[in-house]
């Protein structure tokens, strides 16, 4: 954290070296005219959901990136709207208590992280804080109880990730990594705070390996999945490989332990270069003797710690008893039907991914499963109550759905007679914006209270809230 400057008017200033990392250090104000209109001094009164701070000037709303709540800073404008101006951190005249210094040297560069400066346990309370305003606001609904928050490692924790590739001349050859910050550019970077220690370990050598394959300018993206005994890299190429590439892929693969998937065109057209390594993906649920495979291009948590207090977190709110039967929408793998199936009498889960459908299916008939938890394809963006019905009563419903909510779900529940609806159910968010929508109209249409919520914290060092809502009939 920087220290208060109690004893004199020199601000602590951000100076960044070449990599970009933040040092805090007294320095001299330039002689710049305060009368300068893009330069202000602002009280930062709290951060929005993207993690820049939020002041006020003039009437008008300013987002300063880098500035956190309860500092004094003064700002550059960059860029100037009817309703509201962005700026940037000039220099940070009264620090918050809670700033400390950024433990990743591209912190400030790369785009991938925003909330490093910010105290880990302040970042989950911002995060909390997000999550009730927006059910307050936008869903006009305030849960009963607050859920305690699901945290977990804060380093190495990102098991599924998109590494952008690049050849750049300028930079002596190719870059692998994040973009950086609101730009196309590939962040020169050697290392990655937030992947696990051995895929980190790989961006220096990977910028080897594809400056020496035959076309690395044709070759946008690694796609990174991680699972309890193997870890896959995915190279998305625009043309065809040669032998030569191929040979270097598998030497590379075997010097550092990893197996190589090839995409030469949409998520489809993913293989394994050893087709005899295609299983051997697969993350675990170990609190239900559960081992669940997927291919690099599927939906999986990127945080497997998390994910697995996600999962108890969730079968504990649902109180599913063994005489229940539970619907699990937007299920995905089967990563809540098949540990409820183990603990209710029946599961349906139902997802709009035919071929997830049919990994869930395998799954449950891999561990003895398939007479109790059953799947099925559906568009659930087009539901409506006559579906509902269709399917039978079910005693509880689980909920996990995508960014854009579960809009149409939450609509033909609300039009369900009483006597038809779950009595409880548990709706897990990626976008606390959606889930307030929903929850609102559970609430004032349907007739649900909401018990509790409370946030997940999935994404260490980021803006981005997940969460988690209890729903009851009264």
């Amino acid at each position: 954290m920087p220290p208060s400057c109690n004893w004199c008017a020199i601000p602590w200033r951000p100076r960044r070296g070449l990599t970009g990392r933040p040092s805090w250090r007294p320095g001299r104000l330039p002689d710049r005219s305060m009368a300068d209109p893009d330069f202000l001094v602002l009280d930062i009164e709290s951060l929005d959901p993207e993690g820049q701070g939020i002041a006020h000037h003039q009437g008008k709303v300013v987002f300063v990136e880098g500035a956190l709540a309860g500092e004094t800073v003064r700002v550059r404008i960059v860029r100037r709207k009817p309703t509201f101006d962005k700026a940037r951190v000039d220099a940070i005249l009264r620090p918050s208590s809670q700033r400390v210094q950024p433990p990743c040297p591209y912190f400030g560069v790369c785009g991938g992280c925003s909330l490093q400066h910010l105290d880990t346990a302040a970042q989950v309370a911002v995060k909390q804080r997000t999550l009730e305003d927006a059910l307050a606001h936008i869903g006009k609904v305030r849960a009963l109880q607050v859920l305690p928050a699901i945290q977990g490692p804060s380093v190495g924790y990102r098991h599924r990730a998109r590494l952008s590739v690049r050849l750049v001349v300028k930079k002596g050859g190719v870059l692998v990594g994040f973009h950086e910050k609101a730009s196309s550019y590939v962040a020169d970077m050697q290392h990655c705070l937030i992947l696990p220690p051995h895929v980190s370990a790989l961006l220096a050598p990977l910028r080897g390996l594809i400056g020496g394959l035959s076309r690395p300018d044709r070759m946008p993206q690694i796609e990174v999945a991680v699972g309890d005994r193997a870890t896959v890299l995915c190279l998305r190429h625009l043309e065809a490989l040669t032998d030569d590439d191929l040979n270097q892929l598998r030497a590379f693969g075997a010097r550092h332990g990893v197996d190589w998937w090839l995409q030469p065109r949409g998520p489809d057209t993913a293989h394994p270069l050893d087709p005899a390594r295609a299983d051997v993906l697969a993350y675990a649920l170990p609190a239900w003797g559960l081992r669940l495979p997927f291919r690099p291009t599927d939906f999986t948590q990127v945080n497997p710690f998390i994910n697995q207090v996600l999962v108890a977190r969730a079968l504990a709110l649902l109180q599913a008893q063994p005489h229940h039967r539970v619907m699990d929408l937007f299920c995905g793998l089967g990563n809540f039907s098949l540990p409820l199936a183990i603990e209710a009498q029946s599961v349906l889960g139902v997802e709009g991914s035919a071929t997830l459908v049919a990994r869930a299916h395998a799954a449950a008939a891999r561990h003895g499963l398939g007479d109790k938890a059953r799947f099925g394809v559906q568009n659930l963006f087009e539901v409506d109550a006559a579906w509902f019905r269709a399917q039978g009563r079910f005693d509880r419903l689980l909920i996990d759905p995508p960014r854009e909510g579960a809009l149409a779900v939450a609509r033909a529940l609300s039009e369900l007679p009483a006597e038809e609806r779950p009595r409880r159910m548990v709706y897990v968010s990626c976008n606390p914006a959606t889930l307030a929508r929903d929850a609102g109209i559970l609430h004032h249409v349907g007739g649900w209270v909401l018990r509790a919520a409370g946030v997940i914290n999935m994404f260490p060092h980021t803006a981005h809230v997940e969460s988690m809502a209890v729903l009851e009939m009264p």
